[in-house]
């Protein structure tokens, strides 16, 4: 996107409130115009014909044809950027999965009209869901800040403080720390159907709304080799298992002798997530150091990269996912450029280097 070109959204969804809502949250964002709305599917259709918008934002649940749907037929006809729009239910939550599987970009949550924190904080996810999904590159994909009073972006600082070095010292048994965004659930997926039964216990931080990493979780233990739950706080990191970090928690890895388990806990958005990649990986940092392996994956934005650099300092291995096979190279870009990172690989490399360098 060239630089003072705004990003054209049309917004789809059978609620008025919402289309005004969601108008209203996006051009409060200086780079996002909102071209137009429409009710259902078939309007849609009949305004993308007049004007080809950069990203559609698509309600999931809609009278004459639901989002999936026509997301199928948005990606087999003229792929266009899509964020699914989806209710907090468990239904919703496993209905847009599966349009993340079709290929769409992000998904983002209806915000809850007269609730000013959830409306503050809807803001800039919305708007940085759309602007991540005006990047992607549809491609790889399988078939907000406030314009008045920008959000102060907050770092680890706020949760834990800064590693103080004194890490486990290199043990034989390793565990590993990943952190994904936009793109992110295709890239986990690849990545955790290449690990073996036993492979080392994982920690994961997408960024995801809170009641969709459950159904995430599910979906992936279904395919995958190693078991793969939703954290819970005090859950052991162990071999065969993939913990992934809840939805609207941070979560954070800590140490007991030489048990590693999960911390999951309230908190500030960080680096504007919650979950923020950035504190996991602070906590490995100071909790796991040279024990760790990190992987940074597809994603907009820079949560990780200050976290992976302090995780490299305690003598921890990481691993960025090359520019080619992301569908948003913010993330690993941003800690490449720290300094961070010890390998940049094709996704379908990752498992296999992770698992040699966790054998060391």
């Amino acid at each position: 996107m060239n630089s003072g070109k705004k990003i054209k959204v049309l917004v789809v969804d059978d609620s008025a409130v919402v289309r005004q809502t969601m108008t209203d949250i996006l051009e409060s964002d200086p780079s996002i115009e909102v071209i137009d709305t429409a009710s259902d599917p078939f309007i849609a259709v009949e305004k993308i014909r007049k004007v080809i918008p950069d990203v559609i934002t698509l309600d999931v649940e809609m009278p004459r044809m639901d989002g999936v749907t026509f997301l199928h037929k948005i990606m087999t006809q003229h792929p266009i950027p899509v964020v699914m729009c989806s209710s907090l239910t468990d239904e919703g939550a496993d209905t847009t999965l599966r349009a993340l599987e079709y290929g769409a970009v992000d998904i983002i949550t209806k915000p809850k009209i007269g609730v000013q924190r959830f409306l503050e904080e809807s803001q800039i996810r919305i708007c940085d869901s759309v602007k991540a999904a005006s990047q992607a590159k549809l491609a790889l994909l399988p078939a907000c800040k406030k314009h008045h009073r920008p959000s102060e972006k907050l770092t680890a600082d706020v949760m834990l403080a800064p590693p103080t070095g004194k890490a486990m010292l290199r043990t034989t048994e390793k565990i590993i720390a990943v952190g994904a965004s936009t793109g992110g659930t295709e890239a986990l997926r690849m990545f955790l159907e290449s690990m073996p039964q036993d492979a080392p216990g994982i920690a994961i931080v997408q960024h995801m709304p809170e009641n969709f990493t459950k159904a995430f979780a599910k979906r992936l233990d279904g395919i995958c080799s190693v078991n793969v739950k939703e954290a819970e706080d005090g859950d052991t990191i162990i071999r065969g298992r993939a913990l992934i970090a809840p939805g609207n928690k941070h979560m954070l890895i800590k140490r007991s002798g030489a048990r590693y388990y999960v911390e999951v806990k309230e908190g500030p958005l960080v680096s504007r997530h919650r979950p923020s990649v950035d504190v996991l990986f602070r906590s490995a940092a100071e909790y796991s150091g040279a024990n760790t392996v990190g992987v940074i994956m597809t994603g907009m934005g820079d949560d990780g990269a200050r976290g992976m650099l302090e995780m490299k300092q305690a003598g921890a291995y990481n691993i960025a996912q090359d520019e080619k096979s992301c569908v948003v190279f913010g993330m690993p870009n941003e800690a490449i450029k720290l300094g961070a990172v010890d390998a940049v690989l094709p996704l379908n490399s990752i498992a296999g280097s992770v698992l040699k360098e966790c054998s060391k």
